[in-house]
């Protein structure tokens, strides 16, 4: 029997590693260059980048790709922050609740393939070969 009273939600440190591997099993031609995205796990997402995205609940927002996607970056650009895959622990928690028929580690996945698509210009049917979570 599951003792409920010692166990706690996964940790950012946790959700990270779900991202990492996430990232990781990728098809290789994709997995390569995403080990130079960072990612980040935050609670929630600041009041800045909600409003940006006229968002009034800050558990609607799981994730969001910060940087300049592969098909607009030049050779001359000049190197700035890294890009950064930002993942909300709340609100995938929330989702992941919500849902109910997922794994937490199929809900950060799905989130970062969403993401790591805004990253490398991918079409809608680049992301469902890749991602089958509408199957």
């Amino acid at each position: 029997m599951t003792d409920w009273n010692n166990l706690t939600a996964p940790d950012a440190a946790r959700i990270e590693a779900m991202a990492r591997d996430a990232m990781a099993a990728l098809p290789p031609e994709f997995a390569t260059h995403a080990q130079d995205i960072a990612i980040r796990v935050a609670e929630f997402a600041p009041e800045d980048v909600l409003d940006e995205l006229q968002i009034d609940d800050p558990f609607e927002l799981t994730g969001i790709y910060d940087g300049v996607p592969v098909t607009e970056k030049s050779v001359s650009d000049q190197p700035g922050q890294p890009d950064i895959i930002w993942l909300y622990r709340r609100p995938l928690l929330d989702e992941w609740a919500a849902r109910g028929n997922v794994t937490l580690a199929e809900l950060v996945g799905h989130v970062v393939t969403h993401e790591m698509a805004h990253h490398f210009g991918w079409s809608d049917d680049d992301i469902a070969s890749i991602d089958r979570w509408w199957e």
